[in-house]
């Protein structure tokens, strides 16, 4: 039986048997190590990231005694549930990240990692609920997850193009929708991708 611990573009978890190409954690243990049933709480900390899923030969039993492992289809599902990337394990693209963000952002100098993750926080939750923004489709950089306005799902935007989100990768091309959407990924990191940060795709995209 899979474990409830892939991750939604909203930020939901749910058991599916898709691994993903990316996994991440929030900030420490949130699960039940003995019934390893879905929490109320989901995350520990503000410290989201995502992460490869191999580094220095590393094994760990998943939702054992350890911190809440988590698993992503892509990075452009990681970013639009609000994580960023891993400074220990994808040290590069986390300061890529940061220097795109700081320039979108119009910041003067780079901000700690500790300050990114209150400010993707704010951006990302209200309360226990994620947080939605109401933009303009037209400027939402490439790599920006919005709702479906026509059905259920996801839409991950690429040129002209919206890819529907599953767990197992894009499974149907549209295009870009017209008018306002509902955006998932958040405004921190929606500055970072319109200023230069190329994320992991999924293959199928």
């Amino acid at each position: 039986m899979p474990l409830p611990n892939r991750v939604a573009p909203d930020g939901r978890l749910f058991a599916d048997p898709a691994r993903g190409l990316l996994f991440g954690n929030r900030g420490g243990r949130f699960h039940d190590p003995e019934s390893r049933d879905l929490p109320r709480r989901t995350y520990a900390s503000r410290q989201w990231i995502c992460c490869v899923l191999a580094f220095k030969g590393r094994r760990r039993q998943v939702w054992g005694r350890g911190y809440t492992e988590l698993f992503f289809c892509d990075e452009v599902t990681a970013l639009a549930a609000g994580h960023r990337p891993c400074m220990e394990c994808r040290r590069s693209d986390a300061l890529a990240y940061r220097t795109a963000m700081m320039r979108g952002a119009g910041l003067r100098a780079p901000p700690s990692f500790p300050e990114i993750d209150r400010r993707l926080h704010g951006e990302r939750r209200v309360g226990r609920d994620g947080r939605l923004h109401h933009l303009p489709a037209a400027d939402l950089p490439d790599g920006s997850m919005v709702l479906r306005q026509d059905g259920p799902g996801f839409l991950a935007l690429k040129g002209g193009q919206a890819l529907l989100w599953s767990p197992a990768g894009y499974v149907a091309r549209m295009k870009r929708p017209p008018g306002m959407a509902w955006v998932l990924t958040p405004p921190s990191t929606l500055a970072a991708l319109a200023y230069g940060y190329y994320p992991l795709w999924h293959t199928t995209a």
